[in-house]
C-alpha cells in the first residue's frame, strides 16, 4: 500500500531520466512515446515537458486532448501511470518557462525556434504499480 503517493510519484518523476507518454491517434488507437523527464511539475498533478511542434504527437494532442504518462522504477520493479490531458503552449510565456541552457541542440532557432513547444499534462487520476499489485490514487 502507497502511503503518500504525491511523495512516491514525485521522486519517481523526479528520479526518472526519460518518462513514457500515450496519446490518441487519428484512427483511434494508443501510440506510446519516450520523452525527456518532465522539466517541471506541480505535485503530481501538472508536469511541463518540451517537444518539436512538427511531431505527431503534437498534431494528435491538438484533436484528442486525451493522454498518459509513465514513469519507470526499474531497480524496484515498479512504475506509475497518470491519466489526464494535455495543452499544446507555444506562448513565450510557456516557452521561456522551461528552456534550458542547452536546449539548442534540439531547437537550434533559440527559445523562438518554430518547432519548439510545451506540453502541459494535467493528471485526473493515477495507477501504481508494484511487485504485480496495483493500486487507484487521487491527483
Amino acid at each position: 500500500m502507497m502511503r503518500n503517493p504525491e511523495q512516491t510519484v514525485g521522486n519517481m518523476a523526479d528520479k526518472a531520466s526519460m518518462a513514457l507518454i500515450s496519446y490518441i491517434d487519428g484512427e483511434g488507437y494508443p501510440v506510446t512515446r519516450a520523452m525527456l523527464k518532465p522539466r517541471e511539475r506541480e505535485g503530481i498533478k501538472t508536469f511541463w515537458f518540451t517537444t518539436n511542434t512538427s511531431s505527431n504527437k503534437v498534431k494528435h494532442f491538438l484533436q484528442n486532448p486525451k493522454a498518459s504518462i509513465y514513469f519507470v522504477d526499474r531497480r524496484y520493479f515498479r512504475g506509475a501511470s497518470l491519466s489526464g490531458t494535455v495543452e499544446v503552449l507555444e506562448t513565450p510565456e510557456a516557452k521561456e518557462r522551461i528552456w534550458r541552457d542547452g536546449d539548442t541542440m534540439y531547437y537550434s532557432e533559440g527559445i523562438t525556434d518554430p518547432d519548439y513547444c510545451v506540453l502541459k499534462f494535467t493528471a485526473t487520476k493515477g495507477r501504481y504499480y508494484s511487485n504485480f499489485n496495483s493500486e487507484d490514487f487521487e491527483v
